[in-house]
């Protein structure tokens, strides 16, 4: 049905165009919005569960769903439908939801069918997003010492001769891997492999780990683990040639886990042309916990860490106490649960922020304190200063970062965002470019940070192409709807903005920009009064 026009109950459905029609009205719809009333029409009168509707709708991107609600909600709306008497879409309690319209095909209109041949011509369908958003699966480490310049905010990081040096280095993708088990739970330790596998391999200095199957070397497989028994297939595969240079596969007792990502690291070491020094050695060979319960709990709150929700926030906090209780020297345990608090603070979901933020800082030291060879912990000390608005430190930590792996994409995107936040949006630029070559499946926060910087330079074509693409990878994200905004009303769209101001207070009915600004971390002053101007024009 992707691409060809249909009638829903009223209203006749363009998807190539986004549309909604019925009589002279004509309603725009955003491409997710869209693509679930594809998915709903196609499956007319059927029950298609949330799971469903996350994989088919976002495939490859972790979001929670809170977005497939808030699309719901969108679609209702557009339709004109009411949820306690629907006509079109029903919600099935604890399933999901049923498409109850009639949807038949349009009559005959050859004038308008020939003026839609050229535009369905050029229209393809929009290759599945592939990957998993790693954001707080960043790959940074720096215990701070507590000595740094007294400003670091105008250092060029793109002058590092150690970028240049890891530009010739073999390119390494791990894919993600795939999960066998019936039960949808146990994705997380597919995911957990991978990134796991992703930063033992990247802390080598004779490799360079890129995304989205871009490297020489691509290494992938599946996982599937029962009560207890573990089964695991790895291939590594030359892309250059299309030769398979190794392959394993592993059939072990559950609890053999740890044991099996160590020899499974050791086989590709020894197939890939890197030569390990003692000191990587003995790094590799230093596991994060070994108690596999705890990591069980860990990569728990890695996933629910990723929705951003509250709830699912609450959710990782107990994941990673849990982890802490059986294993109080895990460090990245300890890191994830200060981004637990970081959260509370940056999306206002406590009354007092300072002291989350404080509180945030204590667990990330402890981190660092614990192993400050851990990259993860890195990044999650820069992010909580950089929310606490120590910009300076917080760019010392990812220079640190950087030095010990250049081909940290996450780090280069944290600076980026930096830059803007203190009034240096095109230093931003290059940077966060350099975040999507290294990471191009990390998500929609790349494109957030990318698109912000466009619009603080004033360049409102590439800030809308940037947002849009953040907000179809995670359309219910605030603050990429907040910029989108901001953006339309610079461009002087005045309509287009206060209808996406509109779908802005869907998602947060209480939004106000003032208090949204109070916990950003945005320093500059002059920006700070420039968005808020452009918010004003569009009614918030």
């Amino acid at each position: 049905m992707l691409g060809k026009r249909v009638l829903v109950g009223d209203w006749s459905v363009e998807p190539t165009f986004g549309a909604l029609q019925r009589g002279g009205e004509t309603v725009r719809l955003e491409p997710k919005t869209m693509e679930l009333l594809v998915v709903l029409a196609s499956r007319t009168g059927e029950v298609v569960s949330r799971e469903e509707l996350l994989s088919t709708v976002w495939p490859g991107v972790v979001v929670g769903d809170e977005a497939l609600s808030q699309a719901v909600t969108k679609l209702r709306k557009a339709l004109g439908d009411d949820v306690r008497a629907p006509t079109y879409i029903e919600t099935i309690s604890k399933r999901g939801y049923r498409l109850i319209a009639p949807v038949k095909p349009p009559a005959a209109d050859p004038a308008a069918e020939m003026a839609a041949a050229p535009a369905r011509a050029l229209s393809r369908p929009r290759a599945p997003l592939i990957g998993l958003l790693l954001a707080f699966l960043a790959l940074g480490t720096y215990m701070w010492q507590g000595r740094h310049p007294a400003s670091l905010v105008g250092k060029e990081i793109q002058s590092d001769p150690a970028i240049d040096r890891v530009s010739k280095l073999p390119t390494v993708t791990v894919t993600p891997f795939d999960s066998l088990s019936e039960d949808p739970a146990q994705v997380y330790l597919a995911r957990g492999i991978t990134a796991d596998l992703t930063t033992d391999l990247s802390r080598l200095a004779g490799l360079r780990v890129i995304g989205a199957s871009r490297g020489r070397y691509l290494v992938s497989g599946s996982v599937q683990r029962t009560a207890d028994h573990l089964k695991v297939n790895v291939r590594l595969i030359d892309s250059a040639t299309g030769q398979q240079l190794w392959s394993e596969r592993y059939e072990r007792a559950a609890g053999d886990l740890f044991a099996v990502q160590d020899e499974i690291v050791a086989r590709l070491v020894a197939a890939l042309p890197v030569k390990l020094s003692e000191a990587e050695r003995n790094r590799l060979a230093r596991r994060y916990t070994r108690n596999l319960e705890a990591y069980d709990y860990f990569l728990r709150g890695q996933a629910a860490l990723l929705t951003r929700t509250r709830e699912d926030n609450e959710t990782a906090r107990e994941m990673y106490r849990k982890a802490l209780a059986l294993d109080p020297a895990f460090a990245r345990a300890y890191a994830g649960l200060a981004l637990t608090y970081a959260a509370d603070n940056r999306q206002q979901w406590t009354h007092n922020g300072p002291q989350a933020l404080a509180r945030a800082l204590e667990l990330a030291e402890t981190a660092a304190r614990i192993d400050a060879e851990i990259l993860e912990v890195q990044w999650v000390l820069a992010y909580v200063h950089t929310q606490s608005r120590r910009h300076d430190l917080a760019i010392a930590h990812l220079h640190r970062a950087i030095s010990l792996d250049p081909s940290f994409a996450d780090a280069y995107a944290l600076l980026g965002s930096i830059y803007t936040y203190v009034g240096q949006p095109a230093k931003a630029i290059p940077l966060v470019r350099t975040a999507i070559h290294l990471n191009p499946d990390a998500g929609y926060l790349y494109f957030l940070v990318l698109g912000r910087a466009y619009l603080f330079r004033g360049d409102t074509e590439q800030a809308m192409i940037n947002l849009k693409e953040a907000l179809s990878r995670n359309a219910a994200n605030l603050e990429s709807q907040i910029y989108l905004v901001a953006t339309l009303a610079l461009a002087g769209d005045k309509d287009g903005a206060k209808w996406k101001a509109e779908e802005l207070h869907l998602l947060d009915p209480e939004f106000s920009t003032g208090r949204w600004l109070q916990s950003y971390p945005m320093t500059d002053e002059r920006q700070k009064q420039r968005l808020a101007g452009l918010l004003a024009q569009a009614g918030l």
